[in-house]
């Protein structure tokens, strides 16, 4: 499997290729040459399917020969190592829970996927790659867990001072060993700007940056698993099925139209946002205007430009009329969202936090168009990630899961900086 970049469909890389470099030397993100949709017999017998073998057939394509089939298994096993339920919140509405990996949200998904990819490609090698990422929440938690320790590998997190809740902030600063969080002064776009100017800052070729944020191909495409995981448990209901994600740098919906477009009969697409509207306001008037992100209380959404959703343009041939048929894109208020929240809650007794809250506001409202439907919202992260926003809203004590118990009380460790040029002589030191 070849990947292109989406700024010139001439340069072209191997998956192995893609995944160590991240972004394009042009900047562009890369995109599968090719997509081939699955068989329907797949599909016919999907629920005799295990997820992992799920899992295997979807990914192997986009992978190609470059893994053996024996260690893509394996990888998948490993990554795949907790449960995904589909959890009835209504009649019709179901919460599809990401939140039960390591640390506690969806992410664990592609930074596991990725950093087992690159430990298979780095295996005999003498050779040290450095992961560079930006996280406006859960990214730096996950990417930290899932690359801890992987030999030849150092991972470097930029995420904005004051924007991510606290627990966030311990997962990614109190790891150590081969974990460094830098703590910017500016908000997620600021983080994402310097990251991919590290990528094309020639004196940093040396370091073999890579990024682990869903702009790298390993920790985009294993996000299509969970959306044939829901198919399979909601097959029996012979419904068309509707699924609404809060949507922030796109990374989750894009892989979820990469799904439909290999066959898995998902009927539409909520891209639900907080005040970070920029997709919703293009939907409504062909332009897309990007614009600083604004900080909202589903801190993992606030992002003003995002990178994937150039993906998703690519899967309709920049045919908005045709995008249009298969998405849509609603915003919403932190007050609509703390009022979803307390809804929720007091009509289902089901803990929704502020992300999934969003999900669910968003998938109400196009429910309202397709009422024989099955509606599917994303609840990406688990309430604990959030209980500064939780507990006051819903007026409750959250219980500490075990995966978070283990960095609390822990020193946060991290180093402060304002620029890119910060950045930069951080990475030659």
């Amino acid at each position: 499997m070849n990947y292109y970049s989406l700024n010139n469909k001439n340069t072209k890389v191997s998956f192995q290729e893609a995944v160590i470099q991240g972004l394009a030397p042009d900047r562009g993100l890369y995109f599968p040459e090719k997509i081939a949709p699955l068989s329907q017999s797949f599909f016919d017998t999907i629920e005799n399917l295990s997820n992992e073998e799920i899992a295997f057939e979807v990914i192997k394509q986009f992978v190609g020969n470059e893994i053996p089939e024996i260690e893509l298994k394996q990888i998948v096993a490993e990554t795949l190592c907790f449960d995904f339920p589909c959890v009835s919140v209504e009649e019709n509405v179901y919460s599809l829970e990401l939140y039960h990996g390591p640390t506690m949200a969806f992410k664990d998904v592609g930074a596991r996927f990725m950093s087992r990819c690159l430990a298979y490609f780095n295996k005999g090698k003498d050779l040290k790659n450095t992961v560079l990422v930006a996280t406006s929440g859960d990214t730096g938690g996950a990417v930290a867990s899932g690359f801890l320790g992987v030999k030849g590998v150092e991972v470097v997190i930029l995420y904005p001072s004051g924007k991510v809740s606290d627990i966030q902030e311990r997962q990614l600063t109190t790891l150590g060993q081969n974990i460094t969080a830098l703590e910017v002064d500016g908000v997620f776009d600021d983080c994402q700007d310097m990251v991919k100017q590290a990528f094309l800052d020639s004196d940093l070729k040396y370091k073999n940056l890579t990024s682990a944020n869903s702009i790298n191909i390993a920790r985009w495409l294993p996000q299509m698993f969970y959306f044939f995981f829901a198919y399979k448990a909601l097959k029996k209901y012979n419904k068309p099925l509707i699924v609404s994600c809060p949507s922030g740098n796109f990374g989750n919906i894009c892989a979820g139209i990469l799904a439909k477009k290999l066959g898995l009969p998902l009927t539409h697409f909520v891209a639900a946002t907080n005040a970070n509207d920029t997709v919703s306001k293009f939907l409504e008037n062909g332009i897309y205007d990007a614009k600083p992100s604004v900080a909202t209380i589903s801190n993992a959404m606030d992002v003003g430009n995002p990178s994937n959703f150039i993906r998703i343009q690519e899967m309709y041939s920049n045919d908005l009329k045709e995008f249009s048929k298969d998405f849509s894109s609603y915003s919403f208020t932190d007050e609509e969202t703390k009022s979803a929240m307390k809804d929720i809650f007091s009509n289902t007794g089901y803990i929704a936090e502020p992300h999934g809250a969003v999900g669910y506001l968003g998938l109400k409202k196009e429910l309202k168009k397709h009422p024989n439907c099955i509606g599917i919202f994303l609840e990406t992260a688990h309430p604990i990630k959030f209980l500064d926003v939780v507990e006051p809203v819903l007026n409750i004590t959250l219980e500490i899961p075990k995966q978070i118990e283990s960095v609390l009380g822990k020193e946060k460790i991290r180093v402060k900086i304002n620029s890119y040029n910060e950045l930069k002589q951080f990475l030659i030191q």
